[in-house]
């Protein structure tokens, strides 16, 4: 079942069109990654589903209703960003339990749980945090609310390796007991590609992709070997990039025949490689790319 429908979303300031003509819709209990360069336009998809952000035009339906104004759909809503503010007089446990009023179904025991998992400091004053201390207080909020429809936009980026790691480790853990729809907005993406159940991409403000992620693990795959068996072996086919260096090459192609073109590329003595979820990403949305083609 979507809980959320977006049907032609345009956001504009003045003559930029940060948001254009855009459409999906998210499904009840699914893992979402919206990714893209910055300033692609997912911060502010984002801000207007949460009712932060009035649209220039389009339609846009969170649990059936408008969110405007809204405190039946908003309560059940979470959106958690990398540059969260809190008044400068609260301490975390001010932080948690504002937020233990405003989410239905947060779950205090579990957010005190967390908070030792992150080794945080409850009676810390909010404006003494370091910035990973910052970043963890916002990711607990957003799991602990347990709300039916959470955004994570880059809240993390301030936790080192091994917290993110906690992080991804308690999002599992905790969507298999409890699903809800999450989305994680971010730029490591090979980092959550693990988690992803399914990917939107946002490029100049334009939906360029919106596939399931174990589609998209195998739509690329990079050929190399020497230069003349490469250029033969990818004539007529979807080129995502190319490299040389001497006689060699290596290719990436955008194919969802990986397996009939993997026994293709053995008999010529090429080597095909998986291309990451981040490359492939990276690749779609170069300029000379997005010039030939829109996937959709």
């Amino acid at each position: 079942m979507s809980i959320v429908e977006v049907r032609n979303l345009t956001k504009t300031y003045d003559n930029i069109h940060a948001v254009q003509d855009v459409s999906f819709s998210l499904e009840e209990g699914k893992i979402y990654g919206l990714l893209g360069r910055n300033g692609a336009g997912k911060t502010t998809i984002m801000h207007i589903i949460t009712a932060q952000l009035f649209q220039s035009s389009g339609d846009l339906l969170v649990f059936g209703q408008r969110p405007y104004e809204n405190e039946a759909v908003l309560s059940q809503v979470c959106f958690i960003k990398e540059s969260q503010k809190y008044p400068d007089v609260f301490k975390i446990r001010d932080v948690l339990e504002s937020a233990s009023n405003l989410f239905p179904n947060w779950d205090n025991e579990y957010a005190l749980s967390l908070v030792e998992d992150f080794r945080l400091p409850m009676n810390r004053w909010m404006k003494k945090l370091s910035r990973g201390m910052l970043s963890a207080v916002g990711v607990i909020i957003g799991l602990a609310s347990r709300a039916p429809l959470t955004f994570f936009d880059e809240p993390y980026l301030g936790l080192d390796a091994a917290t993110r790691t906690l992080f991804y480790d308690r999002l599992r853990e905790d969507y298999s007991e409890h699903p809800r729809t999450i989305v994680l907005s971010t730029h490591l993406i090979d980092e959550v590609s693990p988690l992803l159940e399914h990917v939107l991409l946002i490029d100049g403000g334009k939906l360029v992709l919106n596939e399931d992620a174990d589609t998209l693990r195998g739509m690329a795959y990079t050929v190399s070997g020497a230069a003349k068996e490469v250029a033969a072996f990818t004539e007529g086919k979807d080129v995502l990039e190319r490299q040389s260096m001497g006689g060699l090459s290596a290719v990436t192609v955008l194919s969802p025949n990986g397996a009939m073109e993997r026994r293709e590329a053995a008999e010529l003595g090429l080597e095909l490689s998986a291309v990451p979820l981040q490359q492939l990403m990276v690749r779609l949305t170069d300029p000379q790319y997005m010039n030939k083609a829109v996937i959709s």
